[in-house]
């Protein structure tokens, strides 16, 4: 089951527009190049002249910054598959470098591309050979692509997208429903084609899994080896029915916005414009909101709740942003940045490229009394122990914003549950009454607690582990609660 991976903080930003780690193989530099906010990671492989890279997101300047940096020409772009969470660079990369640009020939795509297919060997430079290797799954269509270095003859790497992950696998049920038999099957033989065919120590480099929810289940794991997935990963370590059946038993929803990432992925997307949007006043920002645009406020939880302008949506920068904005906005709805710098909107809204939501209609810089010709609104937050303490004196509506398998697992006795990515929609199913609003961490409590606030209702949002909502007294019930009581039963006190 996919863990809420953005209930807690997001990774320190960087001074950079990237994050890059490298590895060095023989003489060949591969450089990943991480977005930690989609969980993904894209390639640059380069043998000191010239460069391919697998996978690259939108905002393709930090591809061609670090080209610039490692002074290497690009002259491959390889895409494993027709992503799904992510709007690609990787059409507009090529166009930009003049950079073949390699895509499954049964794709049916509406540009022009080098078709690849299972078992073409690709020359790039002197030392690197990419061979194409069919692994569908994740979709019917997915390559992987092994690395060999010409010069000893040595498979060193292989990028395997959304087939073989660390520790899992790609989700094989976001073509439909009506393919996810086949799929999961595919992707099953898929992970033991490349046991088969990679020796042990070829390095597995993924595009998800590192909090994409294209992933079937999350790993702590940095990197792996083919060696190191034949010992751990269920997908190679279990009979093929038990793989299937318990990777489609801990499959819970995904986002809302993956159904619009392959029809843009198809038609070739250009290069974003990341050029700061129109400047908007508090008057504007008002008729904004007023017109039923979406007005987003990008501060932390705790400075949202302590005054913000009425009617503002709170998706803080220091959680999960673009997965919960995107999730949840009517596609197409006109959105508003409102950054405490300059830096926090730019910042949103390369996020936003990533998913396709390529212009913000405006944006404002400052604070919250900038913001607003009204007086600002505000709400209270607490911890589980006060909501403890408020139970044994008067009635609350107890709102659980977890997703519905998490709230199963093990929830607030009374608690009732409308996951996050639904309430927009279903506002009227809360319950009349002062709201406690809480999630897992506190994240998505606030950009529940926003709608709320616009709302108009009178709420407190709980920001606090629910770790900690049995130890100060609160009720919980469900399967995983029982569990935990019953291997303690009989133990020392």
């Amino acid at each position: 089951m996919i863990p809420d991976l953005f209930d807690i903080p997001a990774p320190e930003p960087t001074d950079s527009k990237e994050t890059s780690e490298m590895t060095d193989l023989n003489d060949l530099t591969i450089l990943t190049i991480e977005t930690p906010t989609l969980g993904d990671r894209g390639y640059l492989v380069h043998d000191g002249s010239v460069a391919f890279v697998v996978d690259p997101q939108r905002d393709i300047d930090r591809v061609l910054d670090l080209l610039d940096e490692h002074q290497v020409r690009l002259t491959h772009v390889a895409e494993t598959h027709l992503h799904n969470d992510f709007v690609t660079g990787g059409y507009a990369l090529a166009e930009h470098t003049g950079a073949a640009y390699l895509v499954n020939g049964e794709d049916d795509v509406s540009f022009s591309r080098t078709p690849v297919a299972d078992g073409d060997v690709i020359e790039v430079g002197e030392r690197m050979r990419l061979t194409a290797l069919a692994t569908p799954g994740h979709t019917f269509t997915h390559l992987s692509y092994a690395l060999t270095d010409a010069a000893t003859g040595r498979q060193v790497a292989v990028f395997t997208g959304g087939s073989l992950l660390f520790g899992a696998t790609g989700r094989p049920d976001l073509l439909g429903e009506e393919h996810t038999h086949d799929l999961v099957h595919h992707q099953h033989a898929s992970a033991r084609k490349l046991a088969k065919l990679l020796p042990d120590d070829a390095e597995v480099l993924p595009t998800h899994g590192f909090g994409s929810f294209c992933s079937a289940s999350q790993s702590d794991a940095t990197a792996s080896t083919i060696g190191q997935e034949k010992k751990s990963n269920p997908v190679l370590t279990q009979d093929e029915q038990t793989y299937v059946d318990e990777l489609l038993a801990g499959l819970g929803p995904y986002p809302a916005y993956y159904a619009h990432m392959a029809p843009a992925n198809v038609a070739g997307p250009s290069a974003p414009d990341l050029s700061p949007p129109a400047k908007a006043d508090a008057i504007q920002l008002r008729r904004r909101i007023e017109a039923g645009e979406w007005v987003v406020d990008l501060r932390t939880r705790t400075a949202f709740a302590a005054g913000h302008a009425p009617g503002t949506l709170n998706f803080g920068l220091d959680g999960g942003f673009v997965t919960y904005l995107g999730w949840l906005i009517p596609w197409g709805t006109p959105v508003t940045l409102l950054g405490e710098s300059a830096d926090d909107v730019a910042e949103a809204q390369r996020e936003l490229v990533r998913i396709g939501i390529d212009r913000p209609a405006a944006h404002a810089t400052g604070g919250p009394d900038d913001w607003s010709d009204r007086e600002l609104t505000s709400f209270p937050t607490a911890t589980f122990a006060d909501l403890a303490q408020v139970r044994h004196h008067r009635d609350v509506v107890v709102l659980d914003v977890r997703r519905a398998d998490e709230h199963d697992k093990a929830r607030i006795a009374g608690a009732v549950n409308v996951p996050i990515h639904e309430l927009p929609q279903r506002l009227a199913d809360v319950p009349a009454g002062e709201v406690w609003v809480h999630c897992a961490g506190g994240y998505r409590a606030s950009v529940a607690a926003s709608f709320l606030s616009a709302a108009g209702r009178n709420l407190v949002a709980v920001d606090d582990s629910f770790d900690n909502a049995e130890k100060v007294g609160l009720h919980l019930v469900g399967p995983d609660v029982e569990s935990h009581s019953e291997s303690h039963a009989g133990s020392p006190a």
